[in-house]
């Protein structure tokens, strides 16, 4: 049976801060066939795990590098891999992931208030961002 799982799951599983519910969890995610992440939860589960658990960047990597390589994980390889180049470079996941996104949606640019962000997409990414008018500085 496939299932999507939602981010506490993958804070168990990363942090195993209570190690009960992270066995539980496991239990039913072995008998799963497809694993399905969407990119909201790996945004939240980065967030969570700099903030809440105060995980350095790095650690964040690892958590998030080794969940992705789980074989029977469906995500968009693509965002999450843009998200974790942007964490790299002192950046925000969610910003990097978000960017991906949208270009693949579509988008050309990212509009954001985020002066950091708008600096480090086109470095980092290649992906181009805009602030809005009489916000540049």
């Amino acid at each position: 049976m496939p299932l999507t799982l939602d981010t506490n799951i993958l804070v168990r599983l990363a942090t195993r801060d209570d190690p009960v519910q992270a066995e539980a969890a496991l239990r039913v995610i072995r008998a799963a066939d497809r694993l399905v992440i969407p990119l909201p939860v790996w945004c939240e589960l980065a967030w969570v795990l700099l903030r809440g658990y105060r995980y350095s960047a790095e650690q964040v990597a690892h958590a998030i590098g080794t969940l992705m390589d789980v074989d029977r994980v469906v995500c968009d390889r693509e965002a999450v891999r843009a998200g974790l180049a942007m964490l790299a470079a002192d950046g925000d996941f969610a910003d990097g992931a978000i960017a991906c996104a949208g270009v693949q949606m579509g988008a050309d640019a990212m509009l954001t208030f985020d002066r950091t962000a708008a600096a480090q997409l086109p470095s980092v990414l290649g992906l181009k961002a805009v602030v809005p008018p009489g916000e540049e500085t």
